[in-house]
């Protein structure tokens, strides 16, 4: 998979922010796959010293993981909220890269332009891959929204500065919503049809579910262990 050159990575927190600002400008928030079958999810962990990435593939026709890539990198960007990507993105793309099939789809565990400068990580993804790609949250970054019922798959708009930027979305009965948000070649209402089409058994998408435990494994252990926590994953979804 080609990733695009359009920036230097080391760059100080300001730099970074006008960067945003500039990127922000080329996104493409229209569109999106209309049934996408292998769907990338992407997640990093850290410890004080690495960034340590999985990647994994979908292949939602047969609904199970059939890929898993690992990238480790040294930190060497601060923690500065609204710049996670400057954290995170090389070493996800490192793990992105290598995947065998292109995806259609792209998931990252963050935000698309439900954020301050309208430009995520799942935008800073999209849009180096030029792949559709939506950011799906566990945590409220920016915005508000009203009321949202308690059954799975209720909606409701997710609103900043006076505009839409993505959805609070209820993905099982009762759970805590996550917030869905475009990245990049995908628009609001795509955004969440893609959301609500994707597997889950429990609150987040099964592929993403995959990545974040993986990452997380990869962290503690070895590469094969990550890969096999990866795989029984997805088989635990689709038992």
């Amino acid at each position: 998979m080609k990733v695009r050159r359009l920036h230097r990575w080391d760059l100080s927190p300001r730099a970074a922010i006008r960067l945003q600002e500039r990127l922000r400008e080329r996104l493409v928030l229209r569109g999106g796959p209309r049934s996408p079958r292998w769907i990338a999810a992407a997640d990093a962990s850290f410890d004080d010293r690495f960034v340590y990435g999985v990647a994994v593939l979908w292949d939602a026709t047969r609904g199970e993981i059939v890929e898993v890539r690992t990238a480790r990198r040294p930190l060497t960007f601060p923690y500065v909220p609204g710049l996670l990507s400057f954290r995170e993105a090389p070493t996800l793309l490192d793990a992105l890269r290598p995947l065998s099939r292109k995806p259609d789809l792209v998931l990252a565990d963050g935000q698309g332009i439900a954020h301050p400068r309208g430009f995520g990580v799942a935008c800073h993804l999209g849009l180096l891959l030029d792949l559709p790609t939506i950011g799906v949250a566990k945590s409220l970054l920016v915005g508000e929204h009203g009321a949202l019922s308690r059954r799975a798959g209720a909606a409701v708009p997710l609103r900043f500065r006076g505009r839409q930027v993505g959805w609070a979305f209820r993905s099982r009965d009762g759970v805590k919503p996550l917030f869905v948000s475009p990245g990049h070649r995908v628009g609001l209402a795509a955004a969440l049809r893609l959301a609500r089409g994707i597997r889950r058994r429990f609150r987040l998408p099964d592929p993403i579910r995959a990545a974040d435990s993986a990452s997380r494994a990869f962290r503690r252990g070895n590469v094969a262990r990550t890969i096999t926590y990866a795989l029984s994953v997805s088989g635990e979804a689709s038992a």
